[in-house]
């Protein structure tokens, strides 16, 4: 049996909400909280590194600032590759809603997975107090 065009748009409309919310999802968990790590925090840790690099002298602790340079400058590097968050929002307050509803995703599973309160309500996510239960 051949799908129809209609069909085969709403897979193709499904797989690009997917990857908006999957992509929006883990731009949200790489962000850790606290104090933001920017590249001029990460440069300067870099050189702190470099300079007690030059003058340790027990082996183990040279090898240990080795390995601290080895990740510090990884870090920099992710650090310099930016994420445009606001582009990623958008395209998930314009898929959630449809992509939720579908997937029997609620408020409360949304906020869990660290989405805010105010990017929900733009989605036109409302917080309700009915619970799905496990046999639906």
């Amino acid at each position: 049996m051949a799908m129809t065009d209609e069909h085969k748009a709403a897979l193709a409309e499904g797989r690009r909400q997917a990857r908006s919310i999957r992509a929006y999802l883990e731009a949200l968990a790489s962000r850790r909280p606290g104090r933001p790590v920017t590249p001029e925090t990460l440069r300067a840790r870099l050189a702190r590194i470099e300079q007690r690099l030059d003058t340790e002298t027990d082996v183990l602790k040279h090898l240990d600032l080795v390995q601290d340079r080895i990740d510090v400058a990884d870090a920099l590097e992710a650090a310099q590759i930016s994420v445009d968050i606001e582009a990623l929002e958008a395209a998930f307050v314009t898929s959630a809603k449809p992509y939720g509803a579908r997937k029997g995703i609620g408020y409360a599973a949304w906020r869990e997975a660290g989405v805010s309160a105010a990017t929900l309500k733009a989605a036109g996510i409302r917080q309700t107090r009915n619970r799905r239960s496990k046999g639906d």
